[in-house]
Formats: structure tokens, C-alpha cells, sequence
């Protein structure tokens, strides 16, 4: 049985990282004006999903322009 700590470290993991990667590909795609707001929702889409999270915002972003 995982402790609460241990539980609690990787959501905190899985949140950093997800920060990480929306900021990594704003930076990167400024240039192409694609732009991922960082907020509550989007870093959560990524932190439960991973890539394949940020690649569906990433088309949901193309959708809606």
C-alpha cells in the first residue's frame, strides 16, 4: 500500500512536468502563433494524459482557429 506521501509526490511530479511541457512548446511554437494558455485545466489534461494530452490540445487549438 502506497503512502500518502508517496501519492501526493507524484501527482506534484506529474503537475511539474505537465508546466514544463506547456511552456517548453509555447516557447517553441511562438514563432508559428500556436499558442496553449497555462492554466488549471490545460495542465491537468497533460498531467493525466502525458503527450498525448498536449498533442489533443494542440489539435483542439487548430480546431477552434
Amino acid at each position: 500500500m502506497k503512502t500518502i506521501s508517496k501519492v501526493i509526490l507524484k501527482i506534484l511530479k506529474n503537475v511539474i512536468l505537465a508546466f514544463c511541457f506547456i511552456y517548453g512548446f509555447d516557447l517553441i511554437a511562438t514563432g508559428m502563433n500556436i499558442f496553449i494558455p497555462i492554466n488549471i485545466i490545460t495542465i491537468a489534461v497533460v498531467a493525466i494524459l502525458g503527450l498525448p494530452g498536449l498533442l489533443s490540445l494542440i489539435g483542439i487549438f487548430f480546431i477552434l482557429i
